[in-house]
């Protein structure tokens, strides 16, 4: 493991468009880390990443080699089915995991694995926010109770992959069920829950003339009414995505490998 003097080592598994920011914020000095390894099914993927490193980082194709590197953090940019297959090994070995695809945690056993073996090793999991935001004030709420937790969601019809000449609404129903349906598409879903432990129950909507994602947060505790709206700008390289997902993803990092004197935000 890294101590003070050394930067913390990092390991990203799927080399696709969220990870590409998170090598652009690495080599950029935004997150104070160095990637030592990466996997992807599609090496080349991984490799034109690289190219955008100074310091090369090793490129695998299987979990086992993935684990032969001595890193701090492993950061799934892949899949819900990754964080499935991998996460409890990596846990297992003491490697903290930051979960991108924060749906497959509203998977009862899934989750319960992935504790299991961070509760073992000192591991710990990450989630990030993702394309919301007030999940600091969600958090805050939730010490006084939650009563109800409603998300809409509107995103372009084509990041959607449906052809429609009106709003149209695609999905009602629990969050659990969401992120299985729409697993690229609706990972804020399970970060809203998961904050609130409650289950958030969505709406998502297909717009043909929406240029933005934009996702209506609904929370209500005996402490406070919260109603927030964001506005996100497609990710270019992934229009299923936000571009505030990959920022977040960011600053997640940033704050969990930095030595700032001063943390803002609960």
């Amino acid at each position: 493991m890294s101590t003070a003097k050394n930067k913390p080592r990092l390991g990203v598994i799927g080399c696709g468009a969220i990870a590409q920011e998170i090598v652009r914020a690495v080599r950029e000095g935004v997150v104070n880390a160095n990637i030592i390894v990466m996997m992807d099914i599609y090496p080349e993927k991984c490799q034109k990443l690289a190219e955008m490193l100074t310091e090369k980082p090793s490129i695998v194709t299987s979990i086992d080699d993935f684990l032969q590197a001595d890193i701090d953090y492993a950061i799934e940019a892949a899949s819900q089915q990754a964080v499935r297959e991998y996460g409890e090994k990596i846990l297992s070995k003491g490697v903290s995991l930051v979960v991108l695809s924060v749906g497959a945690l509203l998977d009862p056993d899934t989750r319960h694995k992935l504790e299991k073996a961070a509760e073992e090793s000192g591991a710990r999991i990450y989630a990030p926010t993702g394309a919301i935001a007030g999940l600091d004030a969600v958090r805050a709420a939730r010490i006084a109770g939650i009563e109800t937790v409603k998300l809409r969601t509107i995103k372009p019809a084509k990041s959607l992959g449906v052809n429609v000449d009106k709003p149209t609404k695609l999905y009602e129903g629990p969050a659990h069920e969401a992120v299985k349906l729409y697993p690229f598409n609706i990972n804020v879903a399970a970060a809203l829950s998961l904050a609130a432990g409650k289950e958030a129950q969505v709406e998502i909507i297909a717009d043909p003339n929406a240029t933005r994602n934009t996702h209506i947060i609904i929370v209500e505790s005996p402490a406070t009414r919260i109603e927030i709206k964001v506005e996100n700008t497609p990710s270019k390289t992934n229009p299923k995505t936000s571009w505030l997902a990959a920022l977040s993803a960011i600053e997640l990092l940033r704050r969990i490998t930095s030595t700032d004197p001063l943390l803002v935000g609960s």
